[in-house]
């Protein structure tokens, strides 16, 4: 199988290239190798590489930056989506890209499943939706929706590591911790999204949307005593309510996904404290 990764430098985008590396041929890019805003540099890209796989790691990813910069987080997280699509079905290639938890309001009681609809409440969630859509324009499309994504490989302390990964360089450094207590997630452990990619490909799981987190749900507040426990330090939280801090975007209350479809096909993801205590013991021992 040969297989073309975009965004191939980020968390994801890594512990996709290590998944996917002993494939007959992986080309990981960068944006400084592609920008998939450019629709002539896609196709050239993708008609030189012949994948048969495009897996989709770029993003826009700033929440509040999005509401002053529309038209660049729509231009990454949908009109370049598109455009991969189009360029995946031209070449007879499959087509995974990833999707956000901001497509939903956070105003449910229980974890959403893939047919719950949609009610995106910021330019972020809005331009990830629209790039939820354009994607079926491949024809093979895998959406695998994601949330609060944490790990990778070669990753190290202090570096970008997403909002798991900074609580545990404060706590680690003896810091105080903000952390919400009213704003339930399901962390994603990148190996253990880029382990359920590939088994969904090599098993050809039917096309379509899939929630692709680590089991069960938790609070932020929740994740960092339970990282603290893990690393054998104190934990000096400076508890936050999403009410008590000024944010230019809207986020989801409660946001857990539930993994259902994924469980249905025999890929069974493991819960997050797994993942959590994997990704330390990985952290802790480098």
């Amino acid at each position: 199988m040969r297989v073309l990764i975009t965004g191939a430098h980020g968390l994801l985008g890594a512990a996709i290239a290590s998944a996917f590396r002993d494939c007959e041929a992986v080309q990981p890019l960068d944006r400084s190798a592609l920008d998939i805003t450019d629709p002539a540099a896609v196709d050239a890209a993708i008609t030189a590489a012949r994948p048969d796989l495009i897996v989709n790691c770029a993003a826009y990813n700033d929440v509040d930056g999005a509401e002053t910069h529309a038209q660049h987080a729509l231009e990454v997280n949908a009109f370049a989506v598109l455009d991969l699509a189009r360029a995946a079905r031209a070449h007879d290639a499959a087509l995974v890209h990833y999707s956000s938890d901001f497509i939903f309001d956070g105003t449910a009681e229980r974890p959403y499943a893939e047919t719950d609809p949609p009610n995106p409440r910021s330019v972020y969630a809005s331009s990830k939706l629209l790039g939820d859509w354009f994607a079926a324009d491949a024809g093979r499309a895998y959406v695998l929706r994601v949330e609060s994504l944490f790990g990778g490989p070669g990753i190290r302390a202090g570096a970008r590591r997403g909002s798991l990964g900074g609580i545990v360089d404060r706590i680690m450094a003896d810091g105080e911790v903000p952390v919400f207590v009213d704003r339930t997630v399901s962390p994603s452990y990148t190996p253990d999204v880029a382990a359920a990619t590939r088994r969904l490909i090599e098993q050809q799981a039917p096309p379509g949307t899939y929630h692709c987190v680590n089991g069960g749900a938790a609070t932020w507040a929740e994740i960092a005593a339970e990282s603290a426990r893990l690393l054998g330090r104190p934990l000096r939280m400076k508890p936050l309510t999403l009410d008590s801090v000024p944010l230019r975007a809207p986020r989801p209350r409660y946001c857990a996904l539930s993994n259902a479809r994924l469980r249905s096909l025999g890929i069974a993801m493991p819960p997050w404290q797994d993942a959590l205590r994997r990704y330390i013991e990985d952290l802790t021992t480098q």
